[in-house]
């Protein structure tokens, strides 16, 4: 993928997958999570027990010469695109508007961009 991706999205709010296979099914739709991490140049987020997966780890030893590795179990990046911020009021999905005013600072005129809530209109 070329560049970055604008993202609406950002670290620490809470999302919900709205596309993939059911939870009935073993996916991962319809859960909600808070955001762990941002990725704009991949267009991808890490959610919070969203897509989990297993990885094998090579064995080592720490410091105190415990034993490290397994399995171990951890979240994978999912695409911007199948996540959606959740309305603070609802708790549903809802989508997301960007509100800017025009405030004076210094005696100049500057905009400030707030996110805002389609379902609500209450700001994010």
């Amino acid at each position: 993928m070329a560049g970055t991706v604008k993202m609406k999205i950002k670290k620490g709010d809470l999302v919900q997958v709205v596309s993939g296979r059911s939870q009935k099914h073993g996916g991962d739709r319809g859960k909600q999570g808070k955001v762990i991490a941002v990725y704009p140049e991949a267009g991808r987020v890490l959610v919070e027990g969203v897509n989990r997966v297993t990885k094998h780890v090579k064995a080592g030893a720490s410091d105190r010469g415990t034993r490290t590795g397994g399995l171990v179990h951890t979240e994978a990046p999912i695409h911007v695109s199948n996540v959606a911020i959740v309305d603070p009021d609802s708790k549903k999905p809802t989508r997301i508007r960007m509100r800017v005013e025009m405030v004076e600072r210094d005696g100049r005129l500057k905009a400030t961009r707030t996110r805002v809530s389609v379902r609500s209109g209450k700001d994010l």
